[in-house]
């Protein structure tokens, strides 16, 4: 897996370690970012796909216009 270096403010950081319970700041890092991947994947799962959905609501409004 291809590695990243980034800069980070230290204060988040510690409280990110201090909120996970992790006392490596690379792993902590880590476990928020895979955190927040997995939870898009399960909002995702559970509302479908943004695109699909932007479709449906275009062919929508061009099958019925709003009109005023």
């Amino acid at each position: 897996m291809a590695k990243v270096n980034i800069s980070l403010d230290a204060n988040a950081v510690i409280e990110v370690m201090v909120l996970s319970g992790v006392r490596n700041a690379q792993d902590a890092i880590e476990a928020v970012v895979l955190d927040y991947i997995a939870r898009g994947h399960r909002t995702e799962a559970l509302t479908g796909n943004v695109e699909e959905h932007r479709r449906t609501v275009e062919e929508r409004e061009r099958r019925n216009p709003v009109t005023e």
